[in-house]
């Protein structure tokens, strides 16, 4: 496990580009907040706010959409909190001025470069994890999720199949650290099929999509003439997705992820089975020792506290 506190970021960052769906500009400003806060995104436009959590999640496999039952969505949210769940900050503001997040390159590169300019604070209070207890799995006609008992923090295991030259059949693994996720998800960028780009148009995505935020792939190769960043950069995206969409449960996870052929609404699926089942998880608590800095921490001693209701 990455720290024993809770943390949030140092000061206010802005980032503009993109919406990837809607084509449309958009705009962001990530603040610092208060211990137990968790992510907040407000909408600037409308001045209502929704809690990234699991009752807000309205979406399907081509983004994540957050949306309570009053105020307007807030979509295309897993790439930031991939950023924030991957480098360990619990807490932030995020205003948004229209309905979208700017999809910058494609990847959480830009957020994570942004966070590292304002570093990450510890605040005094300890930081909650959201421990698995016992296996949950949901499978589909092609595919399956599944979390299971892991004790040393949020393991990741992610295959993809793809019946395409330049991916195939992909797998990547790792234990989730601020470092891991720097040097081998950040940079994974999304990725989509220039056959598929009619439809997605016509049903009102992917309006704002191009090779400079998306790996765009024909029938024999890609079209992007700068490549890939690494090798495996289509699972490792999946892997960068299925962070973000984890996150979606309240707290950091302590548990192992699979899965095969997974998507968003698999991985909030996995989620939903979690914490639907009171048996299949607790929430520990971090032992507070005396008060270090960030990279002072190398482990931490967990007990349990009593379980929160099924909404964390």
């Amino acid at each position: 496990m990455n720290a024993v506190r809770q943390t949030t970021i140092g000061d206010s960052i802005t980032l503009s580009g993109v919406g990837v769906h809607s084509g449309k500009d958009a705009r962001l400003s990530i603040a610092p907040a208060h211990p137990d806060t968790g992510i907040v995104f407000y909408r600037s436009d409308s001045s209502q706010s929704v809690r990234a959590c699991r009752s807000a999640v309205r979406g399907g496999d081509l983004a994540t959409v957050l949306r309570d039952e009053s105020g307007p969505a807030v979509s295309t949210v897993e790439h930031l909190l991939a950023c924030f769940a991957g480098l360990g900050i619990d807490n932030a503001h995020v205003e948004l001025d229209g309905p979208e997040v700017p999809i910058l390159d494609g990847s959480a590169e830009g957020f994570v470069s942004a966070v590292d300019e304002v570093g990450i604070v510890e605040t005094d209070s300890a930081r909650r994890y959201l421990k698995v207890l016992k296996p949950v799995r949901i499978e589909t006609a092609t595919g399956f999720g599944e979390l299971s008992p892991y004790d040393y923090g949020c393991r990741l295991e992610v295959e993809i199949d793809f019946d395409h030259a330049a991916i195939g059949r992909q797998r990547y693994a790792a234990t989730l650290s601020p470092d891991v996720f720097r040097k081998e998800l950040a940079r994974a960028r999304t990725f989509g099929f220039v056959s598929d780009v009619e439809r997605l148009w016509q049903a009102g995505y992917a309006l704002g999509a191009s090779p400079d935020n998306t790996i765009c792939l024909t029938e024999d190769g890609i079209v992007n003439t700068t490549g890939l960043r690494y090798a495996d950069e289509f699972v490792r995206h999946k892997a960068l997705d299925a962070v973000g969409d984890l996150a979606i449960s309240g707290l950091p996870l302590m548990g192992r992820f699979r899965s095969y052929r997974g998507g968003h609404k698999l991985n909030f699926a996995v989620i939903e089975a979690l914490l639907s089942d009171r048996s299949a998880y607790e929430i520990v608590e971090a032992r507070l020792p005396s008060r270090r800095s960030l990279r002072d921490v190398s482990g931490a001693i967990t007990v349990a506290v009593p379980a929160y209701a099924p909404e964390l």
